[in-house]
C-alpha cells in the first residue's frame, strides 16, 4: 500500500484529551495555559474554532500568538505578536485577581470527587514517597479563574479518596464551600481524561461522569476511581476527532510527538 492510501492513525489517549479540551474551550475568550496537554489544546482551539481566543501565560504573557508550540512557560516564541508582555505580579494582580479570566486549564498528581488537586507530595507532608512540583501559580489561578477545566489521564492513584496534599482547591468539602470563604471563581468545571469526561454540574459540586470514550463502560472508569461514582442520568459517548483536528496538531503543533 503507498503511501498516499495509508489510512490515517486513530487518535492516541493524548490526542483525544487534546481534542476534547479544545472544543470544551469553544466561546472562551481568554484561557490561562500551562505547559503540555493544556498548551496543545488551547493553541489548537485557535487554529481552528476561536481564532480570537487570548492566550494567557504564567511568565506574563497575555494575548500569546505562538509561531510554534512552547516549550515552556519562558519559551521566546510566546512574546513575538502578543497583546502585551508584562511581570508575573502585573500579570496575576491586573488580570487573573480582577477576574479577566475565563477559564484555566490544570493537571495534577492527585484529584478528589471534589476536584481538588495535589502537586506538591505523594505521601507524608514531612517524609514524602515523592516531592511534586509544587503550586506554582495553580493556587491563585483555582481560586480567581471564572472557571477551571482540568486535564488528567484517569488512573485509581490519581482519582483519589482522599488527596495527599490540597495544593489547588476545587469545590473543597463541596456545595457552596468556596462561595463561603470567599472564593471568586466558580471553581472546577470539567476534568477531561483519556477514557471519559466528567462535569460537576450538580449542587454536591461533586464529579460526575457524563461521556465515555470508546470501549469504555461506568465499570471500568469505576474501576480506575477511589470513590463510588457518580452517573449523569443521560450518559453520552465522547465524539472522536475529526481528520482535521488531528492534522493541526500532528502536521503544526506537536510534529515531533513530544506530547501527543
Amino acid at each position: 500500500m503507498d503511501a498516499l492510501n495509508t489510512p490515517t492513525p486513530g487518535p492516541t489517549a493524548s490526542e483525544l484529551m487534546i481534542v476534547a479540551a479544545s472544543r470544551a474551550l469553544r466561546g472562551n475568550r481568554t484561557v490561562f495555559v500551562g505547559v503540555g496537554l493544556p498548551n496543545i489544546a488551547c493553541n489548537l482551539a485557535r487554529r481552528s474554532h476561536s481564532p480570537d481566543m487570548e492566550l494567557v501565560y504564567e511568565s506574563g504573557v497575555f494575548g500569546a500568538q505562538p509561531a510554534r508550540l512552547p516549550l515552556s512557560i519562558g519559551d521566546p516564541t510566546l512574546v513575538s505578536g502578543a497583546t502585551s508582555v508584562m511581570s508575573m505580579a502585573d500579570l496575576f494582580m491586573l488580570y487573573l485577581q480582577r477576574g479577566l479570566i475565563d477559564v484555566a486549564l490544570l493537571g495534577g498528581a492527585q484529584i478528589d470527587r471534589f476536584g481538588n488537586l495535589n502537586t506538591t507530595v505523594i505521601g507524608d507532608y514531612a517524609a514524602p514517597k515523592t516531592r511534586l512540583p509544587g503550586s506554582g501559580g495553580a493556587c491563585e489561578i483555582a481560586i480567581n479563574a471564572r472557571r477551571i477545566f482540568m486535564i488528567m489521564r484517569l488512573s485509581k492513584r490519581a482519582f483519589v479518596s482522599k488527596i495527599d496534599f490540597l495544593t489547588s482547591p476545587g469545590h473543597l468539602a463541596g456545595g457552596d464551600a468556596r462561595r463561603r470563604l470567599g472564593m471568586p471563581g466558580l471553581g472546577p468545571d470539567q476534568v477531561i481524561t483519556d477514557k471519559a469526561l466528567f462535569t460537576f454540574d450538580n449542587p454536591e459540586r461533586e464529579m460526575m461522569l457524563t461521556e465515555l470514550a470508546a470501549g469504555q463502560t461506568v465499570e471500568s472508569i469505576q474501576a480506575a476511581v477511589g470513590w463510588p461514582l457518580r452517573v449523569a442520568p443521560e450518559l453520552r459517548q465522547m465524539t472522536p476527532p475529526t481528520a482535521e483536528e488531528l492534522a493541526i496538531v500532528r502536521q503544526e503543533l506537536d510534529p515531533q510527538g513530544l506530547y501527543r
